[in-house]
């Protein structure tokens, strides 16, 4: 099952003020985050937050792509979402065919059935969260906090 000799992928994920975006191409299963081997990423839980998609997909589906993702903004934890939601939604379009014929029938299929994993999984993957920072109010210094009151 190949997706094409040519078929290149551009998918975007944003959490926070962290946007990544993931090119995804035919080849070996290679995975670099700004350059850095996924596998040797110095902070572990992002790394594990990271390889979500690729885990739930499986080693057949990775070994058929390869990924490339460009991240910036944010933090950790919020670039590592990002990261992990262009790759979930990299992978989804990756697979998806227009033409018609029982190859692409069967690439539709899997793209199907990713989505619908990943969606079973955690929606957040591919839909993206909507919560914002709260913007800061004029003489506070922050969004909900006043000044303290003293009755004596």
């Amino acid at each position: 099952m190949s997706a094409g000799p040519q078929r290149i992928v551009i998918a975007t994920g944003k959490r926070k003020r962290a946007i990544a975006t993931a090119i995804i191409r035919p080849g070996n299963g290679k995975v670099r985050i700004n350059g850095v081997p996924l596998e040797l990423y110095p902070i572990e839980m992002a790394r594990l937050k990271m390889m979500e998609p690729l885990m739930l997909a499986g080693e057949s589906i990775r070994s058929l792509v390869d990924i490339e993702v460009r991240v910036k903004g944010g933090g950790v934890m919020g670039q590592a979402d990002a990261v992990r939601m262009s790759i979930a939604r990299g992978l989804v379009e990756f697979f998806r065919c227009e033409n018609g014929g029982e190859e692409c029938e069967k690439l539709r299929a899997l793209s199907e059935a990713l989505k619908e994993i990943f969606e079973e999984y955690d929606r957040s993957m591919l839909a993206g969260d909507p919560r914002r920072t709260e913007p800061e109010k004029y003489m506070r210094y922050s969004a909900r906090r006043r000044w303290q009151k003293s009755y004596r």
